[in-house]
Parts: C-alpha cells; sequence; structure tokens
C-alpha cells in the first residue's frame, strides 16, 4: 500500500461520521453494541484502534517519506554527476592538454622524419626535368615520380622512362654500388638535405634490353630491335628523325640501350659509343622508373609504355653487328632531385596516425597499471 494509500484513512471526519467508522470491528457476539447517539465520542474499544491506526500511518507514512528522501538524494547525485560532465574543462585540463600536444610533437616529428628517407630511399622519389631532351613526353620544369621498388618486383622493360646514375658509363667516375639498407638509408638522408654525392642523375627511354640486336636504320628511316621497326611517331618530338645517326650493336649483358625522345636535341647511348660499354648504361645504375607528371597540374598524366613495344618478334635474339659512332656534346636530360618537401609531406601524412596510435596505446598501458 503506498503513501498515498495511507493518507486516505487519516482523512478528517466528514459532517454526519464518526472518526473509524470504516475501520470499526464488527460486534462480539452476546455483547450489547454501545449507544450511538449524536455527538457522543466513540466508545474505549474504538479508542484504540484509531490511535493504532493513526500511528500504523504516520509511521508508513514516515517510511515512505524516508524512501522518498533517498531516492531525492540519488536523484541529487546524478543531476552533480551530469552537470560536472557538462561542465566545461577548467583551464588546468586545457594546460596538460597543451603539454600533451607539446610532448607529442617531437614525436611526430621524428616519425615524419624517418619516414620520408625511408619513402625517397626505397619506394618513390620526385625529381624535376631542366632541359628538353625528353620532349614532348617530358618537358621542362615537369615534375615526375619515380617508383624504385618496380624494379625489385619485375624486371627493366623495352619502352620504359627509367632514371639513372651515369657516372662510370657516360660520365667520369665509378658505377655506383648500391650498398646495403642502411648504406642506402644513411645516403638517402643525406641526400635529401643536400648532402653526398648525388651522382650524374639522366633519364631516357629504354630501347634495347640485354642481348638485343639495335640498329638505324630501316629502308624507311626508322630504328629496329631483332629485326623488328619501331613505330615512334606517338611519342618522339614532332618533326623529329627516330635518328641521324648511324648504330649497329648487340646490347652487352647487364646493360641497356637508352634513347631520348627528343632525338635531335637528346645525348643518349648513341653519342657515347666510344665510351665503356660503347654507349650502353648498367642495369645496377637504374634508380627506377618514372611513371606520373605530377607537375605542373595543367601537365598531370601517367607515362604508360607504347605500344610499339608491344611487338612480338621484339623478343627475339640476333647475333652482333659492328656499332657505329657519332658526334657527342648534346644536351641529355640531368635531373635535380625534386625538393624535400615532397617525402617530408608524404612522411608527415602517414606519421599523423601513427603518432595517435602509439599515444594510444600508451595511455591503455598507463590505465592498466593504474
Amino acid at each position: 500500500m503506498s503513501g498515498s494509500d495511507f493518507g486516505a484513512t487519516s482523512e478528517a471526519p466528514g459532517p454526519g461520521r464518526a472518526v473509524g467508522s470504516e475501520t470499526q470491528p464488527e460486534a462480539v457476539p452476546g455483547e450489547a453494541a454501545g449507544p450511538a447517539e449524536a455527538g457522543q465520542q466513540p466508545d474505549a474499544f474504538e479508542q484504540p484502534d484509531a490511535a493504532a491506526g493513526a500511528g500504523a500511518a504516520a509511521g508508513t507514512g514516515a517510511a515512505a517519506g524516508s524512501a522518498g528522501d533517498g531516492v531525492a538524494g540519488d536523484g541529487a547525485a546524478g543531476s552533480d554527476a551530469d552537470s560536472g560532465a557538462d561542465a566545461p574543462p577548467t583551464q588546468g585540463g586545457r594546460k596538460a592538454k597543451k603539454r600533451s600536444f607539446w610532448r607529442e610533437l617531437p614525436i611526430l616529428i621524428a616519425i615524419a622524419l624517418v619516414l620520408a628517407v625511408v619513402i625517397k630511399t626505397y619506394f618513390i622519389q620526385a625529381f624535376w626535368i631542366p632541359s628538353g631532351s625528353m620532349e614532348n613526353t617530358l618537358e621542362i620544369n615537369d615534375r615526375v615520380l619515380v617508383n624504385k621498388l618496380i624494379y625489385h618486383i619485375r624486371g627493366i622493360d623495352r619502352g620504359d622512362i627509367v632514371v639513372f646514375n651515369g657516372d662510370g658509363s657516360w660520365d667520369p667516375g665509378t658505377v655506383p654500388a648500391s650498398g646495403n639498407i642502411l648504406e642506402q638509408f644513411g645516403n638517402g638522408f643525406a641526400s635529401m638535405f643536400g648532402f653526398g654525392h648525388q651522382g650524374d642523375i639522366l633519364i631516357k627511354r629504354v630501347i634495347g634490353l640485354p642481348g638485343d640486336h639495335v640498329a638505324c636504320c630501316d629502308a624507311q628511316g626508322r630504328v629496329t630491335v631483332n629485326g623488328v621497326s619501331l613505330n615512334e611517331q606517338s611519342y618522339l618530338y614532332p618533326g623529329s628523325a627516330p635518328s641521324v645517326l648511324r648504330f649497329n650493336i648487340v646490347v652487352p649483358p647487364g646493360r641497356l640501350w637508352v634513347m631520348g625522345d627528343n632525338r635531335l636535341y637528346s645525348d643518349d647511348s648513341r653519342d657515347h659509343q666510344n665510351d665503356p660499354g660503347h654507349g650502353t648504361i648498367p642495369e645496377s645504375a637504374v634508380i627506377g622508373r618514372a611513371f606520373v607528371i605530377i607537375w605542373p597540374v595543367s601537365r598531370w598524366r601517367i607515362l604508360p609504355i607504347p605500344a610499339t613495344f608491344s611487338q612480338p618478334g621484339l623478343s627475339a635474339l640476333a647475333g652482333s653487328a659492328a656499332a657505329g659512332s657519332g658526334p657527342s656534346g648534346l644536351p641529355s636530360a640531368r635531373l635535380e632531385p625534386g625538393s624535400p618537401v615532397w617525402p617530408l609531406a608524404f612522411g608527415f601524412v602517414a606519421a599523423t596516425p601513427l603518432t595517435w596510435l602509439q599515444r594510444d596505446i600508451r595511455l591503455r598501458a598507463k590505465r592498466r597499471r593504474s
């Protein structure tokens, strides 16, 4: 029975009703009922029951009141908790967050720097085109991305645009050695900030692979590879002949025959036939494959392998033939490494989630210990 039920039994009597009339016990057999005259007080039999009923009502009401107080107290506590949760952060909390940011910033920078060097050294590097020997495929001031990983997955293909180090083949010096993974990382770190020996970095298109018989020219003036004529109009500079220099060579093992797309303006394998390797370059000197122009935006495009290099007859090997020679002194497409902004940008993009991940792991471990 609720508190309101108890309250109903303790109401004041209405006109013409005796107090406790609803709770009056039945008469005992053999005992006469007392007089019921108007204005007469209830007899002694009824008085204790009425008092007990009032006491019980009062006690139960007090208990209900206490329970109500308890609920109200819980509600107040919950309200206080809600108000604390909705309260704005205190000045101390803001200072703690600011200190946390400054503690995480050096970690973010260190991770970004390491990732930038790793990306530049082993995966992708940007280069700037300073000359026109690969026009119109690559124009002056183009920025290209070079894939350094691709030749660890597949071999070099005819038609690839490759970036390579000319030291020891077309230029004085020794053929660069790749070194172990730590040496490569150190060289990549130094070169990103302009230290160390950059080498003579060049960019050309691969025409002949090891064992290919490359010659100029057939009756139509076209370059041939293993007796198959190349249709190069899709990528040669407009109006440029395939070659005005004659050559006839079987590419030695482990070497490549490379040429620029602007044949009248390119210093390439044709002009270095008297050098070691007879104009070819070592495969080990190849840094990677240029696969996309990223700047300027109006020049953005993928650099595919032209369809002429898909002719099935190109795979046949040919015998050796005499090599010719030609004049030198034409400009080659020497490259400049791109700004470190690119690898650093990639590094920061990759480092941000890693930094927050390690922070979350560290905080979880700290909460477990506490």
